[in-house]
This record gives C-alpha cells, sequence and structure tokens, in this order.
C-alpha cells in the first residue's frame, strides 16, 4: 500500500518590507490609516481614557463616600490587593472558568462549524437554530439557567430525578456556570472557525482523499494546518471575553461559593464597598491580565492572524 501522501497547506505570501512597497501599495496604506483614522480616535476616547483614568486613581487611597480624605499613596493599593488571599482565589476561579469554558467551545464550535459548512437540504434551518442562543442577552441567559437549575422550581433536578442544591457548592455551581457560558458562546466561535474553513479550497481535501488519506488524516493534516489563522483569532476572542466574566456568575451566585471571578472582586470593591483606589487596581490588573493573554496567543503561538482574510 502506497504512503499517503501529504497535501501541503496553502502559501501565505510573506509581508514585503518597507523600502520594497510600489508607489501603489504606499499609497492604499495611507489611504487605509485615513480611513480607519475616525474610528481608532473613538477607541482611543472611549476605550484608552478610561483604562488611564482607572490607572491614575489606583495610585490613591480614594473612598467615594469620603473624598476629602483623598491621598496620593504611589503603589500600595497593589500591594494590598496582591497580598490579599482573595485575588488569588478569584483569579484562579477566572482562569479555571476561561480555560474550561473556551477549550470545549473550540471542540463544539470546530463540530458545528464543520456541519455548518456542508451544502445540505435545510443547511439555513440548521445554522439559524446553532446561532439562537448567541442573539439572546448575557443576563437573560444567566437567569434562564439560574431558574432551570434552582432546587425548589428548577426542572432540572425534575428531570434527573435527584434533590440537589446546584448553588450550594462550590463546583456544582462552576458546572452549571460554566455549561452557561459554553451555550451562550459557542456559537460565535462556530462562527469563526466557520470563516476559516469557508477559505479552504476544496481541492485540497480532494486530493488527500485520492491518496487515500482519511477523515482524520485529512483533518490534521489538511484543514488545521490552513485554518489556524482562524482557529488563534477565534481562541484569543474567546479567551479575552471569558477572563473578564461577569454576568452569568454575578446572577446565578452573585460570587457565593468560591464562584467570584476577578470582575465581581473589582466590583464589590468600586460599587459595593466605594474603595475607588483599590477598586481601579483590580481593575487595572485585570486590565493586564486580558493584555498577556493577546501576547501569549499573538507572540508565543507564533501564529499569523493575518491569515484570515475577508
Amino acid at each position: 500500500m502506497s504512503a499517503v501522501a501529504r497535501p501541503r497547506p496553502l502559501a501565505w505570501p510573506k509581508a514585503r518590507s518597507k523600502q520594497h512597497l510600489s508607489d501603489r501599495q504606499k499609497s492604499e496604506r495611507r489611504l487605509g490609516w485615513l480611513m480607519s483614522a475616525p474610528a481608532i480616535a473613538v477607541l482611543l476616547l472611549v476605550a484608552a481614557y478610561p483604562i488611564l483614568d482607572a490607572a491614575y486613581l489606583s495610585l490613591f487611597n480614594y473612598r467615594l463616600t469620603d473624598p476629602g480624605a483623598r491621598h496620593f499613596i504611589w503603589f500600595k493599593n497593589y500591594s494590598t490587593v496582591l497580598s490579599d488571599s482573595v485575588w488569588w482565589s478569584d483569579l484562579g476561579t477566572t482562569l479555571l472558568i476561561t480555560v474550561v469554558t473556551v477549550s470545549a467551545e473550540l471542540v463544539l464550535g470546530f463540530a458545528f462549524a464543520t456541519v455548518m459548512n456542508r451544502a445540505f437540504k435545510g443547511r439555513g434551518l440548521v445554522r439559524t437554530a446553532i446561532l439562537v442562543p448567541y442573539a439572546i442577552i448575557t443576563v437573560v441567559s444567566a437567569y434562564a439557567w439560574q431558574y432551570a437549575f434552582a432546587p425548589d422550581s428548577g426542572f432540572v433536578n425534575t428531570w434527573l430525578g435527584v434533590d440537589r442544591d446546584w448553588f450550594g457548592q462550590r463546583w456544582s455551581s462552576l458546572l452549571v456556570i460554566c455549561l452557561s457560558e459554553i451555550w451562550k458562546t459557542t456559537p460565535f466561535m462556530s462562527l469563526m472557525l466557520l470563516a476559516g474553513l469557508a477559505q479552504i479550497p476544496g481541492e485540497l481535501d480532494e486530493a488527500a482523499l485520492v491518496d487515500g488519506a482519511n477523515w482524520w488524516q485529512r483533518l490534521w493534516r489538511v484543514t488545521l494546518p490552513n485554518m489556524e489563522g482562524a482557529i488563534v483569532v477565534a481562541l484569543l476572542f474567546r479567551a479575552v471575553d471569558a477572563f473578564r466574566i461577569f454576568d452569568n456568575p454575578f446572577v446565578m451566585t452573585g460570587g457565593a461559593e468560591g464562584t467570584e471571578t476577578v470582575s465581581i472582586l473589582a466590583y464589590r470593591q468600586t460599587i459595593g464597598r466605594t474603595e475607588i483606589g483599590l477598586g481601579s487596581a483590580v481593575s487595572v490588573l485585570l486590565f493586564l491580565g486580558v493584555a498577556l493573554i493577546c501576547f501569549l496567543f499573538i507572540k508565543l503561538l507564533r501564529a499569523n492572524v493575518g491569515r484570515v482574510r475577508s
């Protein structure tokens, strides 16, 4: 039996250096910057300013109920947060939810994307059914899942034939939170991966099939290598969003039973205790965590996100 030929992934052109750009390319690049300038300005206004303002406030001992006692304390708020076991516990809970939900969404999203990418009768109806959860507001979805798993009025206990307080223990609470998050955001992952699948020429899969490659070999040697960029972008977007999770745990448990996340901690310090300085420090650390996730995905994974073409 002949060895299965390994189809080569699509060859993507390397970025040309600036000195080799033609006049037309320079003109198009300049036009691109001019067209994106208004959007960049809006982003700087609505995103960069609040971040810088939070960083500034984090350097003060500032309580909203006593503004007259505000004074500059340098990085003492960060020292207070990082030396508190609550911060590390909430960070661990946030990372756990992020890893579990994003991993499950990647597998399920790829399966759904594979189905949506096939041509069959009723494909439009199937696509609509898969995308429905993503159209539901997160708070509404959280309340629905809370009602379903409620020990007194929920129907999950009735279906399973058990009498369990799902929100009375840490791990069962985290299970419900993760399930609700996976159900809500898997459609987004499916859309991102579907875009990657649509870019793979059918000739590559047909050539591998002619060479005798089975489905598993075609998946690992043809499909995944040629949608690497789409996978990294999808994982990046979802990891950043999952790391900032707030709605589901706040609605279902209020952060009780060891389900408090970093976002809920920032909310409690800023809104609940009116500790603007400490809350701002937690928010800045949350932002740095998001920036670190972006760095790990883009730099350490060494994936060219430019492969995702419209």
